[in-house]
């Protein structure tokens, strides 16, 4: 079979898809690791009585730009108002 796919590639574009394949390879490595140590940053909160779940809430927010953050907080209580779940 000389059209075989493996041919049409020269032996430097192999070698860089090779290290690509591979880098993408310990980076998820990498990224499993950096998630099992969140996991276990989560644990140690909750063992001395931090709320993980409001915990994981302050983390996201803290991500949003501060005037993002404040209109959707607007938006959420207009409509809860709106529901009647506000007092």
């Amino acid at each position: 079979m000389d059209d075989a796919p493996n041919d049409n590639l020269t032996d430097a574009a192999k070698d860089r898809l090779r290290l690509i394949v591979e880098r993408i390879e310990r980076l998820e490595e990498e990224k499993k690791e950096i998630a099992e140590q969140i996991k276990e940053v989560y644990g140690e909160a909750k063992a001395v009585g931090y709320d993980t779940k409001a915990l994981r809430t302050v983390v996201r927010l803290r991500k949003v730009d501060r005037q993002e953050r404040q209109e959707q907080e607007a938006l959420l209580e207009v409509y809860l108002d709106a529901l009647g779940e506000l007092d």
